[in-house]
């Protein structure tokens, strides 16, 4: 079964940006829309869409890009690889629908939906101009500069247990030394999750590029 996306807002005309949202494994479309609705007011001209993943989740209920469990360092690399080509296209396809050009593309994912945006950089330069990763991580460091173009915004809870917040802090600590631009913001107290302090630190960065 095809996954469904979440059209959040539907400007009038052309559309001045493209806002994808990529939720995180076992969660759905609809939740992660609920997040989009903050960007409203200060993207009105954005095309806001909350993405489906594409598969099942293996865990009994949402869905996911690529399974979670026995997951290691190892292997997580090879489950991305599998499941990056149509990340991308996904991203090309909104992009082309929309006549919205890369660098005015914003990809806003959360857990593995941050994950996905961020390996995609070392896969398809310049996908989009700005991504901001809500408790994400790198699957491994970037070994090299990701596309110019591209900026990332790490934000991230300090009590996250589920993917440490030093995941960011040595993230955007790597691609300062690679020259690539990036901000790292830390929410003091908060666990798994996006909380207001997160959204609002990310729709600052957004309006301030």
């Amino acid at each position: 079964m095809s996954p469904e996306n979440v059209v959040v807002q539907q400007p009038q005309g052309q559309a001045e940006q493209l806002v994808l949202l990529f939720h995180g494994v076992g969660d759905n479309p609809v939740s992660m829309g609920e997040i989009g609705r903050y960007f409203i007011a200060s993207f009105p001209h954005a095309l806001i869409v909350s993405i489906g993943s594409p598969f099942a989740c293996d865990l009994g209920q949402g869905r996911q890009w690529f399974s979670v469990q026995g997951v290691t360092e190892h292997n997580r690399h090879q489950r991305i690889a599998e499941s990056m080509p149509l990340f991308v296209k996904t991203v090309r396809d909104w992009q082309q629908r929309s006549g919205v050009k890369p660098a005015d593309t914003v990809l806003i994912g959360f857990s593995q939906g941050s994950i996905m945006s961020l390996e995609s950089t070392k896969v398809e330069q310049n996908l989009a101009g700005r991504i901001v990763s809500f408790s994400g991580r790198f699957a491994s460091l970037p070994e090299t500069a990701i596309g110019a173009e591209t900026k990332i915004h790490f934000i991230h809870g300090q009590s996250d247990p589920v993917i440490a917040a030093n995941n960011a802090v040595i993230a955007a600590e790597r691609l300062q030394e690679l020259g690539n631009a990036c901000t790292l913001d830390l929410a003091p107290k908060v666990a798994h999750g996006i909380s207001p302090q997160m959204i609002d630190a990310a729709i600052s960065r957004l309006k301030a590029d």
